[in-house]
C-alpha cells in the first residue's frame, strides 16, 4: 500500500515482566496479538523457551491497549513479543524507569511508521491527494462506502489496536463526518489486510 500521512513513529518493543527473570524457567506466559507478525513471534518465542530452556510457555490473547495495561498493573503477560507503543509511550516510559517493565529489545522491527494510506492505483491516478490531507479529504467520493455510496469510507483499526483510537480522534479532529466521511470498523486484522488486498486486487480505491 501507498503511504499517504505519516503518524507517530511506531517501535516495535519486546517486553518482560521483572520476575520473568529467573535462575528456573518454569511458566511463562506470553501475549499472542491479533496481528500476524506478533502472532509469528510469539509462537517462536514459545518453541524458543519450550525446546531451549524447558519453560513451560502459555499463549494468552492480547492486543496493544489491553496487554500493556495488564503487564503494567498485573504483571502478566510476562512477555510481550512485539507491541506498537505509540499509544501507550508516556506510561511505557513511567513503568520502564520505575522498574515494573523491561524493554529487551528497543526496535527489533525497523523503518516502520503508522499512518494514512491509499491504495497504489489510486495514489498514481489522483497525485494531487497523495501529499495534501485537504486534497483528500475534499474527495469521499473517491472512496464511496460499500453500504452508503454518497458517504466515503474511511477504514479504521481493529478493537484494542492503539491506531483505533488515533483514527477515531482524527476522524473527530478533522470534522471528517461533515465532509462525508464514515469511519469503518474493519472487525479484525484479517478483516482489515481482506479489505485492503481485494481493493487492490480489484482495482478499486482504499483509504484507511
Amino acid at each position: 500500500m501507498k503511504k499517504f500521512l505519516t503518524g507517530l513513529a511506531a517501535v516495535g518493543v519486546a517486553m518482560t515482566f521483572s520476575h520473568s527473570a529467573k535462575a528456573e524457567c518454569g511458566s511463562v506466559s506470553i501475549a499472542e496479538m491479533n496481528w500476524a507478525s506478533a502472532e509469528l513471534m510469539a509462537n517462536v518465542d514459545k518453541v524458543i523457551l519450550e525446546q531451549g530452556y524447558g519453560c513451560e510457555v502459555e499463549l494468552v490473547a492480547g492486543a496493544t491497549m489491553t496487554t500493556f495495561a495488564s503487564m503494567n498493573e498485573k504483571g502478566q503477560p510476562d512477555v510481550a513479543g512485539e507491541l506498537w507503543t505509540n499509544a501507550v509511550a508516556v506510561p511505557l516510559e513511567a513503568a520502564v524507569g520505575e522498574g515494573r517493565l523491561h524493554k529487551v529489545n528497543d526496535g527489533p522491527i525497523t523503518d516502520l511508521g503508522e499512518g494514512w494510506w491509499v491504495a497504489p492505483q489510486t495514489a498514481e491516478k489522483h497525485p494531487e491527494i497523495v501529499n495534501d490531507i485537504n486534497a483528500l479529504l475534499a474527495r469521499p467520493d473517491l472512496f464511496p462506502h460499500p453500504e452508503d455510496p454518497s458517504k466515503g469510507a474511511f477504514v479504521g483499526c481493529p478493537a484494542g489496536w492503539g491506531c483505533q483510537l488515533a483514527n477515531a480522534s482524527l476522524y473527530r479532529a478533522f470534522e471528517m463526518e461533515k465532509k462525508g466521511w464514515l469511519l469503518v470498523d474493519p472487525g479484525s486484522a484479517a478483516g482489515l489486510d481482506g479489505s485492503m488486498a481485494k481493493a487492490v486486487e480489484r482495482g478499486e480505491n482504499w483509504f484507511g
